[in-house]
């Protein structure tokens, strides 16, 4: 399977926390959107001072994350992306769950492979599955 990811799906993965995507082994490519790195990097830096997660643990995790990185495909937030996001969805999403859902909806154009979107996030499945895509994780 070909799968969008987002952070929800990658920290819950990379933090081995419960309710990880049960497809995951199926997911032989992912693609994501380049604000994904940053969003998971900043998890874990929130991780860090809030719960104190000790500075070998935090290192690890930020180093997982570069690896997974390098490991998925990655799309930048280009303008075409920027205004695809900016237009109605179907549904109601906020600004990053939008640059999600118009990153994946330009690549599916783009690549004319069929792309599954996973996400633990509620409202992003909704509005990926009013936009004609197939949805793992919520």
């Amino acid at each position: 399977m070909i799968a969008y990811l987002d952070s929800s799906v990658v920290l819950r993965v990379l933090l081995g926390q419960r309710g990880r995507l049960k497809e995951w082994k199926s997911v032989r490519e992912g693609v994501a959107s380049a604000l994904v790195e940053v969003e998971c990097l900043r998890t874990l830096d929130r991780l860090r001072l809030r719960e104190a997660l000790e500075y070998r643990e935090f290192a690890l995790r930020r180093e997982a994350v570069f690896r997974l990185m390098q490991e998925i495909e990655l799309v930048e937030p280009t303008r075409s992306v920027l205004t695809r996001a900016s237009q109605p969805f179907p549904t109601e999403l906020g600004t990053l769950d939008a640059i999600h859902l118009a990153t994946a909806m330009l690549w599916r154009e783009r690549g004319g492979e069929d792309l599954v979107m996973a996400t633990h996030d509620a409202a992003l499945g909704v509005a990926a599955r009013a936009c004609g895509f197939r949805v793992v994780g919520s």
